[in-house]
């Protein structure tokens, strides 16, 4: 029993290592393709906040995530493999596509997915799902919403400013604003890691009768998704920073704040949502300011479908993975 919860929670940090491989690209692909940082910078930089965020911001999303997708008397160690398998595969499969699919979304999905697959719709957490899902869609719709007035308070204050004297200062304003970013992503995403490890010890009997999550659970979680962070996702920086709409300095600052601003605040109230869908949000309404044609709506559109498919499909996956390991005679 103890080798096999071992090897589920080596999974699980190898899924938290390709979670900041893969949303690399959330913390850095702003201030990169706008010049303030090379690629090797950004990522160290991004990877150096993703862990100091362990020691800061609680563990309300972890909590959420760990009792509040799949009720915890179903939930078993091949359940949570079954899961996670499912994400690291739905991962990979929109890593190799270019596409900045939600990570947490992918766990959410494979988790619930394999619950299904053992006790039917029955085993899941209703009330803690509905949450996740109006945030699925409330995240990006607030990161656009803050990012275009994050914007527009902007140029308002430094309009009298010449467009060198504003690079200027938003090149140095970026740092600050990336790393704040990457506090927001580190708390954020390293915490639905933190769950699943902390469901599987509390259901295998080694958290005794209360669920809590142990410190060197959030030191390896954040651990994972720094490091992850630092071996970057340059597919789906070019798609971030590129693809969606020209960034300045200026929209850089104005959208890493906003999804900082929007992943803190959530993470605080201990709802899980997408670090993908917010700063995807974030860049469309810094896009928007300058005019509506200024994001390549096309690209959006097709992000849109990606973040659509990830709960359903990584579900799909986990529950065949499920049946295959019961199938196996495990």
């Amino acid at each position: 029993m103890l080798s096999t919860v071992v090897f589920i929670v080596f999974v699980a940090l190898v899924f938290d290592f390709i979670n900041g491989f893969h949303d690399a690209a959330n913390s850095i692909a702003t201030v990169v393709s706008t010049r303030v940082l090379t690629p090797l910078q950004a990522v160290v930089w991004a990877a150096f906040f993703n862990f100091v965020a362990a020691f800061g911001f609680g563990v309300h999303v972890a909590t959420t995530v760990g009792k509040g997708v799949v009720h915890a008397e179903i939930v078993d160690q091949w359940v949570i493999l079954a899961g996670l398998i499912g994400a690291i595969v739905w991962d990979l499969i929109t890593w190799h596509w270019g596409l900045p699919t939600s990570s947490s979304h992918a766990l959410i999905g494979g988790f619930a997915g394999a619950g299904v697959a053992k006790a039917g719709f029955g085993g899941l957490v209703a009330s803690g799902l509905i949450k996740i899902g109006i945030f699925m869609v409330l995240a990006p719709l607030i990161g656009l919403t803050v990012g275009f007035l994050m914007m527009l308070t902007t140029i308002w204050i430094f309009h009298r400013e010449t467009p060198g004297r504003i690079d200027r200062i938003f090149r140095r304003g970026q740092l600050v604003s990336a790393a704040a970013y990457s506090l927001g992503h580190g708390t954020n995403d390293a915490q639905k890691t933190m769950g699943i490890i902390a469901v599987l010890l509390f259901t295998t009997g080694h958290l005794g009768k209360e669920f809590f999550v142990p410190t060197w659970v959030v030191l390896s979680a954040h651990a994972a998704i720094a490091l992850g962070t630092m071996a970057g996702g340059w597919r789906i920086v070019k798609t971030m920073g590129m693809r969606i709409t020209k960034l300045r300095p200026i929209g850089g600052f104005s959208a890493e704040t906003a999804g900082a601003v929007t992943l803190i605040g959530t993470a605080l109230g201990g709802i899980p949502v997408s670090t993908t869908h917010t700063i995807s949000g974030a860049i469309m309404g810094v896009g928007a300011i300058q005019r509506f044609s200024a994001v390549r709506w096309g690209v959006a559109g097709r992000i849109v479908w990606a973040w659509i498919f990830t709960i359903p499909a990584a579900a799909l996956v986990a529950a065949a993975c499920w049946l295959l390991l019961r199938l196996g005679g495990v």
